[in-house]
């Protein structure tokens, strides 16, 4: 099964910009839909954005315009690239997986997870 590795968190005044990484053992978008999740304390874990191989996303409404996800099948890589950050979007996020070509928002639709990554914008 892939494995999935995620970097770039990190602690990031509101206003400023992020870029996630999602790193994946395999070759994903010929197999997989990949989303980023994120999960604040308290919270359920949420659908940020998604993609597939045929170059399909979405995104959460909370994140429209300033979050954009992006794939490279050379590098078996996902991004997630966070821009006018608000303390609201601090969480640890995660990279998921699941089989097929449709985008699923609820996160039990997906099989494959990354340890997570903690993002923090302070205000």
């Amino acid at each position: 099964q892939v494995q999935l590795v995620e970097s770039g968190g990190g602690l990031v005044q509101a206003g400023g910009s992020l870029r996630l990484s999602c790193a994946a053992s395999e070759r994903i978008f010929s197999r997989y839909a990949m989303g980023w999740f994120r999960q604040a304390p308290g919270k359920q874990r949420e659908l940020v954005a998604a993609i597939t191989s045929g170059g399909w996303t979405n995104y959460a409404d909370s994140v429209k315009g300033r979050f954009t996800i992006s794939g490279d099948n050379v590098k078996n890589a996902v991004y997630l690239q966070m821009n006018s950050l608000k303390p609201e979007d601090t969480a640890v996020y995660y990279c998921a997986g699941r089989t097929g070509w449709s985008i699923k928002t609820s996160a039990h639709e997906y099989s494959y997870w990354g340890q997570g990554t903690q993002v923090t914008v302070s205000s």
